[in-house]
């Protein structure tokens, strides 16, 4: 053979050894995968709709990926719902539905990091792990403080969990927070009591949210630095809801339901499920189980049989399931034992131990005010049915509905439904009387609730209603002399001072109706009288100088106790008041709804 030949059949070699070369690592190429979760918050983002969060990154991740609208945990507490996620298992099955169990593994199953490792991912964990399981022998690659993707290989694909821990229950505490989050903008829920110490534990979370979003920035900052962002999925998501009472520890929707977000970047949008698209929302089922199949899914590994989720995204999705599952058993000291499902609207909840009361007593959360001040005010009898209810015996079963059903209903009989995330109903209804007053417009507002009549004006009237009395219709005069000469404007003030019961609000210690309403028919507002405090140790009333000595001593307390009492009038309301106006309903939706 010549050299020229030679030369010729050595070349053409090359480059097919270096073509062999470049398929067969086309063919090996995988995504980078990385997990950033969180401890004890429930969806309270700004990118699912609560305006009270202050979470810009997360909501930047959330426009650039897609959310999940309706993805539960498999359990309302950390160990127990970090088993369905390591192994793909719903717990019970495993035996480890009880908190911190420490049970073993069948012998022919794995941790999902073990699949990806035998498939050449790094594997990186920084740094809880809390399985309720004893680990198959070498799960990551590294589980520590330590651990980072940037351990790995030389072009080798990662897997990295980084965990924080800022918005644990253990944070939301301190006795005197000094907090970003004012007290007054908390949207405390129905179920528990409105006071300081309940505010303060709420606004502290918020501020651990907050924190949390700047961590997930440094951490997505990371991955730009290092140019990896294009080649890396981006999972977000928190272990189970809030840290409060009735959320954390109790199968509800409260303590079940979590934000998940994803992020696939371009290079990898096949892999994506079928409905992501940037800035989506999904409406599928999903839950912890689904995350180890996933995950497998995404590397091109088809999931063992034996896992219970269901894969969500990669070359080996499924059908959604039509129901989540959950449960709850021992939490720390106190046993129980309760099954949860949902079709992503109704909650059905059997409890197998109806004669233990929903809030047994758990060391570690009783030392959350929120957990003493309501148990307390349970024993003096100072709660309504509903505030009640978390300390008295369950029921068999129980069944929720989150009520689509009736905004179905309104809707198909052309009435216009308004809901904003983050808002009571009492701020809506003030807001949007308030923009039809302004518009010229008359408004009848129909409720249950006397504080709606602080909204009264020329323009607007208020009907309120009872099972037990007849309806009443209030305007401006009659409201004023329900309240004994107070006008609407400062039916906030006399709350503040007087108090109400109904809606858990204290007062100022010492204050009834009569003093109240006689301090303010000379003052007018608690604003000009605290300018001119002394006034009212002058008034004609008894006990004028004791009650100045109170007033000066709960200054704060009674600028807390009006801006609770304070309906809001500029809940950001994108409506036109004209075009709600009543119409006639539509007999034929009404039987087709």
């Amino acid at each position: 053979m010549d050299r020229r030949k030679f030369l010729q059949r050595s070349l053409l070699s090359t480059i097919w050894l270096w073509l062999s070369g470049q398929a067969h690592a086309a063919t090996q190429e995988k995504p980078n995968i990385l997990w950033l979760t969180s401890e004890d918050h429930g969806p309270h983002l700004g990118c699912y709709g609560d305006l009270y969060a202050d979470t810009p990154n997360l909501d930047k991740l959330a426009a650039r990926g897609m959310l999940f609208k309706r993805a539960w945990s498999t359990a309302p507490v950390c160990a127990a719902a970090r088993t369905a996620l390591i192994s793909g298992i719903y717990p019970p099955s495993l035996g480890a539905e009880h908190m911190r169990s420490l049970v073993s593994l069948p012998a022919f199953m794995k941790m999902y990091p073990q699949y990806l490792r035998e498939a050449g991912y790094y594997c990186s964990n920084n740094a809880k792990e809390d399985y309720n399981l004893v680990e198959p022998g070498q799960v990551w690659d590294d589980s520590s403080g330590d651990a980072h993707w940037r351990n790995r290989g030389s072009g080798q694909p990662f897997f990295s969990v980084f965990n924080f821990g800022m918005t644990h229950e253990s944070q939301i505490r301190a006795a005197d927070a000094n907090t970003v989050h004012e007290l007054a903008g908390v949207r405390v829920p129905a179920y528990q009591p409105d006071t300081p110490e309940v505010r303060s534990n709420w606004a502290q979370y918020y501020d651990r949210i907050t924190q949390l979003d700047s961590a997930v920035a440094e951490a997505l900052s990371a991955l730009e630095q290092a140019r990896l962002s294009e080649d890396t999925i981006v999972f977000f998501f928190s272990d189970h809801g809030s840290g409060f009472p009735r959320s954390k520890r109790w199968p509800f929707n409260s303590g079940l339901h979590v934000p998940m977000i994803v992020y696939f970047p371009d290079k990898w949008r096949h892999l994506a499920p079928a409905e992501y698209a940037p800035g989506a929302q999904s409406e599928r089922l999903v839950d912890f189980m689904d995350l180890a199949p996933t995950l497998l899914s995404l590397i091109g590994t088809e999931p063992p049989a034996y896992l219970h989720g269901h894969a969500f995204a990669g070359g080996f999705q499924s059908k959604p399931p039509d129901y989540l599952y959950a449960f709850r058993g021992r939490m720390d000291e106190r046993y129980d034992m309760v099954r949860t499902v949902t079709d992503g609207r109704y909650i059905y909840l059997r409890h197998y131990m109806p004669h233990k009361i929903y809030g047994q007593h758990v060391s570690y959360m009783f030392e959350t005010q929120a957990t003493q001040v309501w148990k307390r005010m349970f024993d003096e009898g100072r709660l309504n049915a509903a505030q009640s209810r978390f300390w008295e015996p369950k029921p068999p079963e129980e069944f929720l509905d989150e009520c689509d059903e009736l905004e179905q209903l309104l809707r198909s009989n052309n009435v216009t439904v308004c809901k904003v995330a983050g808002f009571e109903a009492d701020d809506v209804l003030g807001t949007l009387s308030d923009k039809a007053s302004k518009a010229g417009m008359n408004s009848l507002i129909y409720t249950c609730d006397l504080d709606l009549l602080q909204v009264l004006d020329e323009n607007t009237e208020v009907e309120v209603f009872s099972q037990y009395r007849e309806t009443r219709t209030f305007d401006v005069a009659s409201a004023t002399r329900r309240f004994n000469g107070i006008g609407p404007l400062n039916i906030p003030d006399l709350k503040a001072l007087m108090g109400d019961r109904s809606d858990n609000l204290p007062g100022v210690p010492g204050i009834g109706e009569r003093s109240a309403t006689a301090i303010l028919a000379e003052t007018r507002d608690i604003e000009t009288m605290y300018a001119d405090l002394e006034q009212v140790a002058r008034l004609p009333i008894r006990g004028s100088k004791r009650i100045f000595r109170i007033l000066s001593e709960h200054k704060d307390d009674a600028f807390l106790m009006k801006r609770l009492a304070t309906i809001v009038r500029d809940v950001p309301i994108d409506i036109d008041v004209s075009g709600a106006d009543v119409r006639s309903f539509d007999l034929e939706a009404l039987e087709t709804a």
